[in-house]
């Protein structure tokens, strides 16, 4: 009964209160004889309805996020975390400003290869907005408040995007005569991430993080109900393919 409800609820608020909407529309048009224009709003509307959908979502972003896999004795002499947002003036343990949801699970993964490797830190990210916070900063600062030494955090606060990341660390290694980083990213994120360090000279072991899907997949009606969370997973994944392949070959 819960999940019904649930999945009732769902086509009452958006994006599903829309696809009825729509298909209503669709079925309106088709019956006044606007027959090709039923039916293509009908096809639209059915489109958008399944790449809403936490089924369509969860196979989209579980083959981008198995593309690398975590190894299993990772080695390296420094560990490379890249950004992914920050909030410049939200309250915190031991001051103003925190990462994100993203980053903030790839900080819990840096330090905990950190403690394992005694390797450095490398903190990748700028202030992508005027509203937005310095990510690179707010990182230090969580690291040393979880016990990280100063002298083993290194700070790039000045990339707006994957390639600067990429480019702007590559100078921070080469100047610390540091050659074998492992990249700490958000699963969906990597493969972008393993390609623009590549095209800096870099051949980093990727060590994904931040998952946000299960591997084993098992079907149940609830995930057929559209939803936000789905859509914008949807685009994560399309927004990624995108970004790699304007990378790949334009870059």
């Amino acid at each position: 009964m819960i999940y019904l409800l649930k999945f009732g609820a769902s086509f009452v608020l958006p994006p599903g209160i829309f696809f009825l909407l729509f298909f209503a529309l669709g079925v309106y048009a088709w019956r006044c004889r606007q027959k090709y224009l039923g039916a293509a709003v009908l096809c639209v509307t059915l489109v958008f309805y399944l790449l809403s959908t936490s089924l369509v979502a969860e196979q989209l972003l579980g083959g981008l996020e198995r593309i690398y896999e975590p190894p299993t004795a990772p080695a390296g002499d420094v560990i490379i975390m890249l950004g992914g947002g920050a909030l410049p003036d939200t309250p915190d343990v031991d001051g103003l400003g925190t990462l994100c949801a993203s980053p903030a699970n790839r900080l819990l993964t840096a330090v905990r290869l950190h403690r394992e490797l005694g390797v450095p830190i490398l903190v990748s990210g700028g202030q992508v907005f005027a509203d937005s916070g310095q990510e690179a900063l707010i990182a230090r600062r969580i690291l040393l408040s979880l016990g990280v030494a100063e002298q083993d955090i290194f700070v790039e606060d000045r990339s707006l995007n994957t390639r600067q990341n990429a480019e702007f660390s590559a100078r921070i290694l080469q100047e610390h005569h540091l050659s074998q980083p492992i990249l700490v990213t958000s699963a969906f994120h990597m493969e972008r991430a393993v390609l623009n360090f590549s095209k800096q000279g870099l051949m980093a072991t990727p060590y994904p993080a931040d998952y946000m899907v299960s591997r084993e997949q098992k079907f149940h009606y609830i995930k057929l109900a559209p939803s936000v969370a789905s859509l914008q997973g949807t685009v994560i994944v399309l927004q990624e393919k995108l970004r790699t392949f304007v990378t790949r070959y334009f870059e």
